[in-house]
């Protein structure tokens, strides 16, 4: 599931989000490239079989067991619950990450559920029968996002898993934190953040009080702050890239 985006040098590697795809990042992968040797990856449970308790530390050994074959630490890329496996990735392996890209993600969801929005994503009208049929849906941001991730059949396009995975993953979210993890690290990170984030108020520039790292909010992005504002997310990961010497 761990994909060669080519390049040379340091290795970096892009995580994507929750019910997204290693292809979500292909429209960004050409500038990467200045910067280092790009890898994408699948989670688990997305287009391939989840872990059999989906709780943030079996992705994650899962991700790591991917990473065996590479000889320096990468650079780790992730957006919403690929930038929470990163950091998470760094925490229990921290000889495999030497610098991290967090984008909208923070700690502490507890207390939310998914239970609605699941129930939500079981009435979407699957298959949508063209391209257009999931743009129109979903809007220009989000379903280039999902036709980007999504399973296309010979009747259309469908969710490329399950969605109580999806449902379970979102759930662990809202029973615990993940402040003692992030607390931990010593790698340099960029903190990017949409204007009309998903994630608690105010987490995302706490995280920004730990030694070594940076905070960017991004005006007029949402939840997709790649695909939202594509030029000043380049812009920001640039210059730290650029920075890390």
């Amino acid at each position: 599931m761990l994909h060669d985006e080519g390049g040379t040098g340091r290795p970096i590697l892009l995580l994507h989000g929750l019910m997204g795809s290693a292809r979500t990042w292909h429209r960004h992968v050409p500038w990467l490239r200045t910067f280092g040797h790009i890898h994408s990856f699948d989670a688990a449970g997305h287009g391939r079989p989840a872990p059999a308790e989906p709780g943030t530390e079996a992705f994650v050994a899962d991700l790591a067991a991917h990473l065996d074959g590479f000889d320096e630490p990468l650079v780790v890329i992730g957006h919403s619950m690929g930038g929470l496996h990163a950091w998470c990735l760094a925490a229990a392996h921290p000889d495999k990450v030497a610098a991290l890209v967090i984008e909208d993600m923070a700690p502490d969801f507890r207390g939310r559920t998914a239970a609605d929005w699941a129930a939500m994503i079981e009435q979407w009208p699957q298959p949508f029968p063209t391209d257009d049929s999931v743009l129109e849906f979903f809007g220009p941001v989000a379903g280039r996002y999902f036709l980007a991730s999504f399973e296309r059949r010979h009747d259309g396009w469908y969710l490329h898993g399950d969605v109580a995975t999806f449902r379970d993953i979102s759930e662990e979210w809202g029973s615990r934190h993940f402040w003692d993890e992030w607390r931990s690290l010593t790698v340099p990170a960029l903190l990017v953040e949409g204007e009309h984030t998903i994630t608690p108020h105010g987490q995302m520039r706490e995280m920004a009080t730990r030694p070594g790292t940076e905070y960017v909010r991004i005006e007029g992005a949402g939840h997709l702050v790649h695909d939202d504002r594509p030029d000043r997310y380049r812009e920001v990961v640039e210059r730290f890239l650029g920075g890390l010497g």
